[in-house]
């Protein structure tokens, strides 16, 4: 069973993206954007203090008719953050982040962050060992019949 940790170091740019809660919602977006992610960790003194996704931005922001250029972070982000240790295996990331209905999921190490998942990133893994076990299967089947 792959972990958390194991995803995050595959990943092939294991870049962790932040703003501060000061920032505006548009720098955000822009940021998001530029790096083609659907949400960022919001720091302060190198602390998470909340996520700011897409999500967050398309009903704190757009339907609650506020201006991305004058709303500060702090205002819309989800501060309480949920995440999961590296050891942690990516079948009980998937079952926390559909409980939650959450898309994105920061990896810690005690207090050091060792990167972001997002549901593609599981989706992906899951696959994968999928992938493998039914070629192991078929091997065992194929090899066994002779």
């Amino acid at each position: 069973m792959t972990t958390a940790r194991q995803v995050v170091e595959s990943k092939p740019s294991q870049s962790i993206f932040s703003i501060p809660p000061t920032a505006t919602v548009y720098a955000a977006l822009q940021l998001m954007a530029e790096k083609g992610i659907g949400a960022v960790l919001v720091m302060e003194h190198g602390k998470i203090v909340g996520i700011l996704s897409e999500r967050d931005y398309a009903r704190k922001v757009i339907l609650m008719q506020r201006s991305s250029r004058d709303t500060l972070v702090r205002d819309i982000m989800t501060s309480s953050v949920i995440y999961v240790s590296g050891d942690q295996s990516t079948n009980e990331c998937m079952a926390l982040m559909t409980k939650h209905r959450m898309r994105h999921l920061p990896v810690m190490n005690g207090e050091d962050l060792l990167g972001m998942l997002s549901i593609g990133d599981l989706v992906k893994d899951i696959i994968s060992e999928q992938q493998f076990i039914i070629e192991q299967l078929e091997h065992y089947i194929h090899g066994g019949s002779r």
